[in-house]
């Protein structure tokens, strides 16, 4: 299928219609030096022979800032001969990867909205999706790998959490067209992720791979019900999980199975768009079929974009071996290729060929960052709207230099997952700065370094507030607190020194925490973790004006 500005596919050799199938992981970082992810990211040398020299099909990019990656997009397409599919997984907006775009709340913050107002909560998401799709092609970006559409409804999926829109089948279904409605009104991919359902698990696939072992009449009922809906809303794109359902397939796990990709996916759901695998270097699949046997397995099974192989060089080779011995066929190669062209087709706006008329100043590239489509200012209140509206509270904490209570040393402890993986805490963040503005001490400690004793908190009768940043992540291999963080908040509770709760990220260990929070101590819950979220649950609490109760519980 020969497409405006993309070259007849039958023209291409058989490596450079595979090369086309594979997408690589690249750091939104311009330099070497600067990669986060060495292990994953290709280095510049690496990523410019992939590019130029192997004729890869797309690029996946993670960090670096907003501006930054819009320079690092047009180099990659610069290097390219035929355009790239540029993704980022920006399930919560582009600023969650890429600072200084807008970083939106997780999508389960959503169904705490739909929760009083689900049509408000549907406009909430139609927005989000919306200003995602502008901010992703402002920076070059042309592949949205998102909504996640996965039925969160274990507490302890480590994986998922709150990427999903809820715990229900209703709730995800709404909110996860609203958002592909919204991210259509622009020219990029979509993706719906992770089929056939990675909701309902306990192992996080990153590391092992988990198992499903519900009925289909269930799977029918629950998982995939949300997919169909996504695939009615012509979502462009759909990932596999690195998941086992034995109901569906007893061999095979999602990602290399023709039970669920060809026989559900494609003719039983009638999708014909991409479809992606999850990354293969996951040690779900990596760890037990290897680089390259895996990547010919997924081919087989339908998968059409492989994403982020080990060696992408061997992979391609391994691939080409396949077709030459006959276990994969040339026309299964061309069948991906046609839809990957089609997708580019759609997103690419690199396609458009200026009249011959034109004079070279009229079709010069555009910049490679729209400033204005950044953190515009319609944005930036749809953002707060959602947190206000998401955000849970009760009661307050009267400010430190109040006349009755300046007699009082008060004390901040604020524990996260990870200090040095957290870039939302500075001596400027408000979880930081608003405390010690009204005379407190602030303490912060990481959950992954105190884990023996707890120094300092039994010798102390200060009165404190506990500020908790917990959500459930990929790697970490387990969702809720630590066992330390636990015993951190029993013993403040025990000796009666508890003022005040806040907890940012995850509801289930808000939850949790909140069946043994005395009745008068005040608290506060919020989805997001970055600053914005910080200053508007600590606004709420630390006043010395009595506030109304607000959103106090997850039911009406």
């Amino acid at each position: 299928m020969a497409s405006l500005g993309l070259p007849d596919p039958d023209a291409l050799s058989l490596e450079a219609q595979v090369a086309q199938l594979i997408v690589v992981r690249a750091s939104g970082f311009l330099f070497d030096h600067q990669r986060r992810y060495p292990q994953w990211e290709l280095n510049n040398a690496k990523l410019q022979h992939c590019t130029q020299s192997l004729g890869i099909g797309g690029v996946i990019l993670l960090g670096g800032s907003a501006v930054e990656v819009g320079v690092r997009s047009q180099q990659l397409q610069s290097w390219a001969e035929i355009p790239l599919l540029l993704a980022a997984d920006i399930e919560e907006g582009a600023g969650q990867r890429f600072a200084g775009a807008t970083h939106f709340p997780p999508p389960m913050a959503l169904s705490q909205v739909a929760r009083h107002d689900v049509s408000l909560a549907c406009q909430y998401a139609e927005q989000m999706g919306s200003a995602t799709a502008q901010e992703a092609i402002a920076i070059g970006l042309n592949w949205i790998l998102a909504p996640v559409v996965d039925v969160n409804n274990n507490v302890d999926n480590p994986v998922i959490n709150v990427r999903a829109f809820g715990d229900t089948v209703a709730i995800v279904t709404q909110l996860s067209q609203a958002f592909i409605r919204g991210a259509h009104q622009f020219s990029i991919l979509t993706t719906a992720k992770h089929f056939p359902g990675h909701g309902d698990t306990t192992v996080d696939s990153h590391l092992h791979l988990p198992v499903i072992a519900h009925h289909r009449s269930r799977l029918d009922q629950i998982e995939l019900a949300p997919f169909r809906a996504a695939v009615e809303s012509g979502v462009d794109a759909v990932m596999t999980a690195h998941i086992q359902v034995p109901t569906l397939d007893s061999k095979w796990p999602a990602t290399l199975s023709p039970s669920i990709l060809t026989q559900l996916l494609r003719q039983e759901m009638k999708f014909n768009g991409l479809v992606v695998t999850d990354a293969l270097i996951m040690g779900a699949i990596a760890h037990q079929y290897g680089p390259y046997d895996a990547a010919v397995l997924a081919l087989e099974a339908g998968a059409d974009v492989l994403l982020m192989p080990a060696d992408p060089e061997g992979t391609i080779q391994a691939i080409c071996e396949a077709v030459r011995t006959g276990r994969l066929s040339a026309k299964r190669i061309a069948a991906s290729v046609e839809r990957i062209w089609r997708a580019k087709q759609k997103a690419n706006h690199r396609l458009s060929i200026p009249p011959e008329t034109c004079h070279a100043w009229e079709h010069t590239p555009p910049p490679p960052v729209q400033l204005e489509a950044l953190a515009s200012q319609t944005t930036r209140q749809v953002l707060t709207s959602v947190i206000q509206a998401s955000t849970l509270t009760r009661g307050n904490i009267p400010a430190q230099n109040d006349p009755k209570d300046r007699v009082e040393n008060r004390r901040a402890i604020v524990i996260v997952d990870s200090v040095l993986g957290t870039d939302w805490l500075n001596p400027t963040a408000p979880a930081i700065a608003l405390p010690m503005q009204q005379g407190w001490t602030v303490r912060l400690l990481d959950n992954q370094v105190c884990s023996v004793g707890l120094d300092g908190l039994n010798t102390s009768n200060e009165p404190t507030l506990l500020q908790i940043f917990s959500r459930g992540n990929p790697f970490r291999g387990k969702a809720g607190l630590s066992q330390w963080t636990v015993e951190c908040f029993q013993t403040l509770v025990t000796q009666g020194h508890l003022i005040g709760l806040v907890v940012y990220g995850s509801p289930y260990v808000f939850e949790f925490l909140l069946k043994a929070l005395p009745v008068n101590t005040a608290y506060g819950f919020t989805y997001a973790q970055t600053p914005e979220a910080q200053n508007i649950v600590l606004s709420r609490l630390l006043t010395s004006t009595e506030m109304p109760a607000r959103n106090q519980t997850f039911t009406d």
